[in-house]
């Protein structure tokens, strides 16, 4: 298999990290996950290999619809320059709720001058559009790619990258990422009691690279890189195991690598547990300049002369809301999985056909926002279920039980009052793993002294 032939030439010099593992399964250009089109294969719904929130119910979208709208209300009723971004877009069905929801809301809807989609994949993109634009035609140009919307003819743009989307001060960008954390690569570390041997190398990435001045034997706990290595061959004395052995391990680096060296020492919650051996942390660099974008992009970034918290957006505007499953305020350890046919798997077996994600560390995303930008602030992370119930689920739930709103029918089938009722408890459950449990919300939002935020204990003004 392609991916499996692609990493095990990576590793022709040695072990990988896991960032370059997980990059290599999902997002390779030859056999990725998300990158590899197949007729007989989508990676969502029933038939795929997980359900999203989306899917279960169309609630859940409108809610976020709501809380957009909330948003922009407690931030003056912007009557032009309004942008929605989405990261990870999936098979695009937040979006096309979420502006058919938004449409519903006509100065809101007169406001929004342009749609963006963060989008890596030429097939999803192509299915995104389609569900989005229908028979509009789609152009390429100079930061992607563009067509028009079936709700409302607004222009729909793909970009590739965040980078990508135009960055303008006196725009209000509303982002949203809905499982898009989960999949960024991340790195893991942990920390190993002192050695008596002073390390003479350290692992660089075409093998070790010898020190020109060795370190001094170490008295204190060093953090050590988790990495990628092939599993080794069966042995030819027993039979074949059944299912057969995954292609790849987990091992512990026999050295530092410079990732080791300088990602656990970025914040001192990190810190706080080298001291301690046998301590397992997960890093994930992308997260972190994602989170930051965001902050920039609704507050702006720090005048380098300036002594006073002011930014290269005079009037913060706009605002993100991430969705995803990870501890509220702990350090994600151990959690890299593998997800195929709704069932978790290992995630070194059958590289680019089996989904791959981690826990999100919402306190390091918190961390990066207000970091990077002096203009917004943070509210969250809170429960999925709790953020939903504030929202109003259980409400609209009962107005689309007795044939109120606008249920998006299956089949041409008409939505059950019971079939509603099960998909909100799905969304809401907080019992053993359920979602509402284990998937959190957080809101970067403009900096305005602390003020309540709709679904965080704030109201509508």
């Amino acid at each position: 298999m392609q991916v499996v032939f692609n990493i095990n030439e990576t590793m022709v010099t040695g072990p990988i990290s896991i960032a370059a593992y997980m990059r290599q399964c999902l997002t390779s250009p030859d056999g990725g996950y998300y990158t590899t089109q197949s007729r007989d294969r989508d990676q969502f719904g029933q038939k795929g290999d997980f359900i999203t929130s989306p899917e279960i119910s169309q609630i859940f979208v409108e809610l976020l619809g709501i809380w957009l709208v909330a948003e922009w209300m407690a931030q003056g009723r912007k009557s032009s320059g309004v942008e929605i971004v989405e990261v990870g877009p999936g098979r695009g069905t937040l979006m096309d709720d979420m502006l058919r929801t938004i449409r519903n809301f006509k100065p809101l809807a007169a406001s929004i001058e342009a749609v963006y989609l963060v989008e890596a994949s030429s097939s999803l993109r192509n299915k995104q559009k389609q569900l989005l634009c229908g028979d509009e035609p789609m152009e390429e140009i100079d930061i992607g790619f563009r067509s028009r919307s079936k709700y409302s003819n607004l222009p729909v743009i793909w970009c590739e990258d965040i980078r990508f989307v135009p960055n303008d001060p006196t725009k209000t960008p509303f982002i949203f990422a809905h499982e898009f954390f989960d999949a960024l690569p991340i790195h893991a570390f942990q920390s190993v009691a002192p050695s008596p041997n002073a390390p003479s190398t350290i692992q660089g990435l075409s093998g070790p690279v010898p020190l020109s001045k060795p370190t001094t034997t170490s008295l204190t706990p060093q953090w050590r890189e988790l990495v990628v290595t092939p599993s080794p061959p069966p042995s030819t004395t027993t039979s074949a195991p059944n299912p057969p052995p995954p292609d790849f391990q987990l091992s512990l680096a026999k050295a530092s690598t410079p990732n080791s060296l300088v990602l656990p020492e970025t914040s001192p919650r990190y810190q706080a547990l080298k001291p301690h051996p046998g301590s397992v942390i997960e890093i994930c660099p992308e997260a972190r300049s994602y989170a930051a974008e965001f902050a920039r992009r609704i507050g702006g970034s720090p005048l380098p002369t300036s002594t006073s918290p002011q930014t290269t957006k005079p009037h913060p505007s706009g605002a993100a809301l991430i969705l995803d499953y990870g501890p509220s305020a702990s350090i994600p350890t151990s959690t890299l999985r593998g997800i195929r046919a709704h069932a978790l798997v290992s995630p070194f077996a059958a590289p680019g056909q089996v989904d791959l994600s981690a826990d999100v560390d919402f306190t390091a995303l918190a961390e990066a926002a207000v970091q990077a930008s002096p203009g917004v602030e943070v509210h969250g992370p809170v429960e999925q279920g709790a953020w939903l119930e504030r929202m109003g689920i259980r409400e609209r739930a009962a107005m689309l039980g007795t044939g109120g709103g606008e249920a998006r029918l299956g089949k041409g089938e008409e939505v059950e009052k019971e079939g509603i009722r099960r998909s909100v408890e799905r969304l809401v459950e907080r019992g053993g793993g359920g979602m509402g449990r284990l998937y959190k919300v957080l809101a970067i939002v403009p900096e305005d002294g602390g003020r309540g935020v709709v679904g965080f204990g704030g109201d509508v003004d």
